[in-house]
């Protein structure tokens, strides 16, 4: 019974992040417009755009190659077994012994690889364009990402997620300075990797200026819905790895029954309610950077990331 209950769990899990990835979505996106004394589509719209999208015939440029055409399921299946793995509402679940936060870095590199190759693929000149800057911010968001990744490693003596999320609940961490830079950092990559402001507008479609809207320019049909759930997947990968890193309060324990398993699936669709609110008043509280001023960003998030890193050698009480 143990073994059926843990496969249950792990099973709502992962369906969970992909159930909740729209809606997180619609949420910002209505939030916004509520910001700005607009109307606002309805936070169920993401729901109706992938629906139609699912619908619509898929058309290819006469040039596009295989790698065109599978990109889009490969970006997607890396999504989501890296979103998959992060502990929502439970730690210890069946899987947990994958959930490394390095295999989770890798993932998601290796979407953005494939997704920056399709841009390419087509030739067009703003798929080009869009990939060459989607490189350069990936090129000092990753290491950011991976120093912040060993400072909690160091912290915690492991790089396995639930083991992580298991020390930071407990009553023996308190403030530290180096888990501060590491959320700023964190949460400076986070909106680096999924194209917010002020690295990029989601809601622009402007050429010049945007960075993954011009890599998807020429998909369409169903590509385009899964590539636009995918995006939605990983707004909700980093808010859930930032809530289960640094608001742990909630989570189940393992070993723990069917009603901590439920009072944590509630802390948790509220905690990425609080984030989808907190990501659009933000985006509106301050202006999208200009492409070269991006470096500057990522590169304090580096030196913050760096730097946490560098206070754990030093003391461990920082």
């Amino acid at each position: 019974m143990e073994l059926i209950f843990n496969l249950l769990v792990q099973g709502l899990q992962m369906f969970l992040v992909v159930a909740i990835a729209p809606l997180v979505a619609g949420v910002t996106h209505r939030m916004r417009a509520r910001l700005l004394r607009k109307k606002g589509a309805s936070i169920w719209q993401p729901y109706r755009d992938l629906l139609r999208l699912m619908r619509k015939e898929v058309v290819l440029a006469e040039n596009a190659s295989w790698l065109f055409r599978a990109v889009p399921y490969l970006v997607f299946a890396a999504t989501w077994v890296a979103a998959a793995l992060i502990p929502t509402f439970a730690t210890g679940l069946q899987f947990s012994w994958s959930a490394d936060l390095i295999a989770i870095v890798a993932l998601l590199g290796s979407a953005r690889f494939f997704l920056a190759l399709a841009g390419m693929d087509v030739g067009t000149p703003f798929g080009g364009l869009g990939s060459s800057r989607e490189m350069m911010i990936a090129a000092l968001a990753e290491p950011a990402m991976m120093l912040t990744v060993f400072s909690l490693a160091l912290l915690a003596g492991s790089t396995q997620l639930s083991t992580v999320v298991e020390y930071l609940a407990g009553p023996g961490v308190g403030l530290r300075v180096s888990l501060g830079m590491a959320l700023v950092a964190l949460v400076i990559v986070a909106l680096a990797e999924n194209a917010r402001i002020p690295v990029d507008n989601p809601s622009t479609h402007l050429e010049l200026t945007m960075v993954h809207e011009a890599m998807v320019l020429e998909y369409s049909g169903r590509h385009l819905a899964m590539i636009e759930l995918a995006a939605a997947l990983k707004l909700v990968l980093y808010l859930s790895l930032i809530a289960a890193l640094f608001v742990p309060f909630g989570i189940a324990a393992p070993g723990q029954g069917v009603g901590p398993h439920l009072l944590g699936l509630l802390y948790y669709l509220v905690k990425m309610l609080v984030g989808a609110v907190a990501l659009a008043t933000f985006e509106l509280s301050i202006a999208k950077m200009r492409v070269f001023r991006i470096p500057e960003l990522l590169g304090a998030a580096l030196m913050l990331s760096l730097l946490g890193t560098l206070l754990l050698f030093v003391s461990r009480s920082l």
